[in-house]
């Protein structure tokens, strides 16, 4: 598979923000979202082929660190990180997948999470979402969806209780820095009594602009 980057760091997203966490950052993707925060990822040029007993070693070099989360790129678009989620989940290892819900879920193992990035208007990228994915989704499994502006919180809003519809309580909203204000985005939740999660990107406050982090 082609890697961008395997590192350990604090989890900066997600119902596990704030966790030590092992992350192994696949090439490629298949979108370009207008806000896209790892553009290096999104080609392979500077990626290195690893197979998956080599990236399961790498791993191994940060200890007993028992979250990892494959991401990208979008990684699903490689055959072989089902085949890393499966062997990281036979070790005991708990496993995120970071996929931007335009690619089949269909096959993978089912003790992944799955966080799923549903991407708005302002991404350039709205209605990229597979709806055949929803029958793969779990009480388990959580959906993301990053916002610039109004019109990208009433698209979420709606999708949210149109779409979803219950599938799973895991619902993240995160702004897109710095185009949205996060007190704004709060006061929206609040006004609507909307049943998410505020999300901000631990690891961009930590550690600004500051890659492998």
């Amino acid at each position: 598979m082609l890697v961008s980057e395997i590192f350990m760091s604090i989890q900066g997203e997600s119902s596990y923000a704030g966790l030590p966490c092992i992350f192994v950052r696949l090439a490629g993707c298949n979108l370009g979202c207008r806000w896209c925060d790892t553009p290096y990822a999104r080609v392979p040029d500077e990626a290195a082929e690893f197979s998956v007993d080599a990236v399961l070693k790498e791993i191994s070099r940060y200890g007993d660190c028992r979250l990892v989360e494959i991401t990208g790129g979008e990684p699903l678009l490689q055959d072989e990180a089902k085949e890393l989620a499966r062997r990281l989940a036979d070790m005991g290892r708990t496993v995120l997948i970071e996929t931007n819900g335009s690619v089949p879920l269909a096959g993978l193992d089912g003790r992944a999470i799955k966080v799923v990035d549903v991407k708005c208007p302002s991404s350039g990228h709205a209605g990229s979402f597979l709806l055949e994915n929803l029958s793969h989704i779990s009480p388990e499994d959580e959906i993301k969806l990053v916002v610039a502006d109004r019109g990208d919180y009433d698209w979420a809003k709606e999708f949210i209780e149109e779409v979803l519809r219950g599938r799973t309580e895991k619902v993240l909203i995160a702004p897109v820095k710095p185009d949205l204000n996060p007190g704004d985005l709060a006061a929206w939740i609040l006004k609507d009594g909307l049943r998410v999660r505020l999300q901000l990107q631990l690891h961009s406050y930590i550690w600004p602009e500051e890659r492998g982090r």
